[in-house]
């Protein structure tokens, strides 16, 4: 990947629906070229999907829950039957394994406390818990999809003589 590259991404991570002549003029490329790049990053799997974002609050789903996980066991049955109970369950948006005094880190999106409950009752009869803690979102300060690509592509700039 070069610069190009990254600079399409910035671009697309903000709104992939722009179109590939804007987008292509933006980055000061021909559209064909342009197009040649973005198809390339899919079939690396540097681009994964194109999606729109919507807002929860707007559709209802207004209660967003940071629920930690302690597993009762660490092996490969246990592990096995939580993932697979867990991506059953479509109010869990997100899943991460984590190091520390934590095993799992789930985000989970729903309308209401009732909502929580109904998933909590579900998560629970999955797999075999040591304990299952939840924080409730009160306002979002932050949040974005966009990565931080300036952070991995750096250009090196000529030494000044």
């Amino acid at each position: 990947m070069d610069k190009m590259d990254y600079r399409i991404l910035e671009i697309l991570q903000k709104d992939a629906s722009v179109g590939l002549a804007e987008l292509a003029a933006q980055v000061g490329l021909s559209t064909t070229p342009c197009w040649r790049r973005i198809q390339r990053l899919k079939e690396d799997g540097v681009i994964q999907a194109q999606v729109v974002l919507c807002d929860p609050v707007r559709l209802g789903l207004g209660l967003t829950a940071f629920v930690t996980v302690k597993a009762a066991r660490h092996d490969d049955v246990w592990t096995t039957r939580f993932l697979d109970g867990v991506m059953g369950i479509p109010e869990i948006l997100e899943v991460y394994r984590m190091a520390g005094e934590i095993d799992y880190l789930l985000k989970v999106v729903v309308s209401d406390i009732a909502g929580y409950d109904r998933v909590y009752k579900r998560l629970i009869k999955v797999a075999e818990l040591t304990d299952v803690s939840s924080g409730f979102v009160m306002e979002v300060v932050r949040h974005t999809t966009v990565l931080p690509l300036a952070q991995v592509y750096q250009p090196v700039r000529p030494a000044k003589t």
